[in-house]
């Protein structure tokens, strides 16, 4: 067989077990061979591994990237680290199905999380939009998820009510339509709007239809500070009540260190009691979402304009500030639980993109105002399109997550002027630092999450292990140097050491650039194909 390419005497970590020396060889868009001492005499091409880690591709289970490849189908802060697949559509938040009447609306309240994609969008439906996204050509294989977010609005709009028999039967018919054209996991998003105003029992309608797929449930719980107990067991009674698998996205909690403990407690025991539960976790104390989150959820009823129409108005933005000041209850008040000092500012619209990288407090000290009041101006002058970076935990309480059994790894980054550095360094920081370096956890086992087991979850049968006749998806990078350099303060900083990063058999990253190839797809096919 005439070999496209030849990994020599690399040190083979094969995603479900130890590291083994070995050369690997790849035809096509395949792996062709594992073993030592290949022929290389017909090989296009060689390259050594010596002193080297050569890993399956990285898998993002996590990912805010369904418009940014209509920008830049690179994905570079992805691909630079290692990360060859990409789970897109958390947190419920499809851009899809959409109205043509809501398709504005939807799309300036998802720019601030996702970018804007192309305008106006070219589609309603879900197969629509993976068809364009597809089209984009980009670098890494996008994993589509069932938003439930996107379905309540394409059925309800911004209504603050559940759905009527009639709706409900639309909702599940939707949430089915997506699975079939590709979705692999439903997420939902309990902070973000419309879901927000979804009850139990409505999670439930969806998650039978998940069910039916063997799809997991991937949600951003309601609560992740004050109420994470309770949020975290109305999932899993979701799971439990639908029979659906469960996700937990980018597990933590929001001070509140004392219910770390009792949380991943909860966790083992629902496990324990037989439900089929992993979760997902950035290793970072810090997260990032739109500045808007900070608001009351009866503030962001109605969309982007009817918030606009709230911030406009004395009387609404003094209610806003006593809620928030007063720690109204039944939301997720990141305001109170983080500080002003605890909140920055991780991108802005004009007329206040020199305000990105400050704290609240800066900008409230700067512009002679009270924070809270500092931050209420923002979102005017942005019309809501700014994104902050939130410090809620120490780095002791992120280990003691991290090392949990049942985790993989999310970035959950967000693409933006100064964004969270998760966006560049996640992999890099979850196998340089905590396993290469600090042996929080082992290699074998930081590269298992990060490929092997996160393939299995997503029922991705054709990569995340280093096995002949399985995807070409391959990562080759030095032990010694591979780790995050990314910080707070200068973010967009690619991880020392990766020296080639392989893509559908085509080398899309070498000798810290990439080089062009575009080789990644849009999974369109359902679970189980």
């Amino acid at each position: 067989m005439t070999f496209d390419l030849v990994i020599r005497h690399a040190t083979v970590m094969p995603g479900d077990g130890p590291g083994f020396p070995a050369d690997v060889a790849v035809a096509g868009p395949r792996i062709a061979a594992v073993g030592p001492s290949l022929p290389v005499d017909e090989a296009r091409r060689v390259i050594s591994g010596d002193g080297l880690l050569l890993c399956p591709g990285f898998i993002d289970m996590h990912a805010h990237s369904a418009l940014s490849p209509f920008e830049d189908p690179l994905q570079l802060p992805k691909l630079a680290q290692g990360f060859t697949t990409e789970v897109i559509h958390p947190d419920g938040l499809s851009p899809a199905p959409v109205t043509r009447a809501r398709a504005g609306e939807r799309q300036a309240y998802l720019q601030a999380l996702e970018g804007p994609g192309p305008r106006p969008w070219p589609w309603t439906t879900f197969a629509e939009h993976l068809q364009a996204l597809d089209g984009a050509r980009p670098a890494t294989t996008l994993v589509p998820s069932a938003g439930h977010n996107a379905v309540r609005d394409f059925v309800l709009g911004a209504a603050r009510r559940a759905p009527v028999p009639e709706e409900l039967t639309t909702m599940r018919q939707q949430i089915r339509l997506m699975l079939e054209a590709g979705g692999r996991t439903l997420s939902f998003g309990l902070i973000y709007l419309p879901g927000v105003y979804a009850g139990t029992d409505e999670l439930v309608a969806m998650a039978e239809e998940a069910a039916r797929f063997g799809a997991p449930l991937v949600p951003h719980i309601r609560s992740e500070s004050d109420h994470v107990l309770e949020a975290l067991a109305e999932m899993i009674e979701v799971a439990r009540r639908s029979g659906a698998p469960l996700h937990v996205s980018h597990l933590k909690v929001i001070g509140n260190a004392h219910l770390v403990e009792p949380m991943l407690e909860l966790l083992d025991r629902a496990r324990a009691d037989g439900v089929d539960l992993t979760f997902d976790q950035y290793p970072y104390g810090a997260g990032s979402t739109t500045l808007a989150a900070l608001l009351p959820p009866w503030a962001l009823e109605g969309g982007p304009v009817a918030t606009l129409e709230r911030l406009g108005a004395r009387a609404t933005r003094a209610r806003i500030m006593q809620d928030v000041e007063a720690a109204a209850p039944g939301w997720e008040n990141f305001y109170r639980a983080c500080g002003p000092d605890g909140v920055f500012i991780a991108d802005a619209a004009p007329p206040r993109g020199g305000d990105v990288g400050k704290s609240l407090a800066q900008v409230g000290v700067e512009r002679g105002s009270d924070p809270l009041q500092a931050f209420l101006e923002m979102l005017w002058d942005t019309r809501l399109q700014a994104t902050m970076i939130v410090h809620y935990t120490t780095e002791d309480m992120v280990r003691a997550v991290f090392r949990h059994p049942a985790a993989l790894v999310g970035s959950d980054g967000i693409f933006g002027a100064q964004p969270h550095p998760r966006l560049y360094a996640t992999a890099a920081r979850v196998l340089g630092r905590y396993a290469l370096r600090e042996r929080l956890i082992s290699v074998e086992e930081a590269v298992s999450r990060l490929t092997a087991r996160a393939a299995d979850r997503l029922d991705l049968r054709d990569r995340g292990r280093i096995q002949p006749g399985l995807r070409a998806d391959l990562v080759l990078l030095d032990p010694a140097e591979y780790v995050d350099v990314a910080t707070y303060e200068n973010p967009k900083q690619y991880p020392p050491g990766v020296r080639t990063v392989v893509v559908g058999g085509q080398v899309a990253w070498e000798g810290g650039r990439a080089v062009g190839a575009r080789a990644g797809r849009v999974i369109r096919t359902p679970r189980g194909q």
